[in-house]
């Protein structure tokens, strides 16, 4: 049994990470989002939802306490809520953490693809986001980075992987396969420790995503 700490809790991932916990593990869940009144509990015995900011770093430091992993799935600006995490982290001696974000950290996208995305997302967000993962990568947790293609709510899990330093393969990837790999690495935290991962769809390869 573990202890797992999902920020940003209402996301539509992180619902589904939830649900296959409580169906599939005997893991305790903190729930961790800005407004508690966006989700009910299911299980008493297993659940905690906690009302705050990522930003709050107090109080952030008192959630962490006795956690075994770490989920975080945040909007926003992203640099000063990972500061905050890996403070967190750090100050409860907490050590694996799984971060979800978007793809084009490193530039790693074909050169077409690149273009299109640095353009929709817009240059400062996306530096705000490789501050962040930067941020992460110098800390001394055991991280995984899951570099994200967009995405959708298709009913399928199907996805390949590609390691930093590797060029981007496909355009979209379905949120239920990300819940899928964020699973995996839960049940088994040794799995893709110290990774940056690019997660996508097999066969999505282009210039942009479908229906953009």
């Amino acid at each position: 049994m573990k202890k797992i700490l999902i920020l940003g809790a209402n996301g539509q991932i992180a619902k589904l990470v939830r649900d296959r916990l409580l169906k599939e593990t005997d893991n305790k869940l903190t729930l961790y989002l800005r407004n508690s009144n966006r989700l009910q509990i299911k299980d008493a015995n297993r659940e905690t939802i906690i009302e705050g900011d990522v930003n709050d770093t107090t109080k952030l430091m008192d959630v962490m306490r006795d956690q075994d992993i770490v989920y975080a799935n945040l909007g926003g600006k992203f640099e000063p809520m990972v500061q905050s995490i890996i403070t967190a982290m750090d100050n409860n001696n907490v050590k694996r953490l799984i971060y979800v974000t978007g793809l084009g950290l490193y530039h790693e996208l074909p050169k077409k693809f690149e273009e299109w995305n640095e353009n929709i997302i817009g240059h400062e967000v996306m530096e705000d986001t490789r501050r962040a993962a930067k941020i992460i990568e110098d800390s001394d947790i055991d991280f995984t980075i899951l570099r994200c293609a967009y995405m959708t709510n298709e009913d399928k899990v199907d996805y390949e992987l590609t390691e930093k330093g590797e060029e981007y393969k496909g355009t979209i990837i379905s949120r239920k396969s990300i819940a899928d790999l964020i699973i995996k690495i839960m049940q088994d935290p040794d799995l893709h420790k110290y990774s940056s991962l690019g997660i996508d769809q097999p066969g999505t390869d282009g210039n942009k995503p479908a229906g953009y």
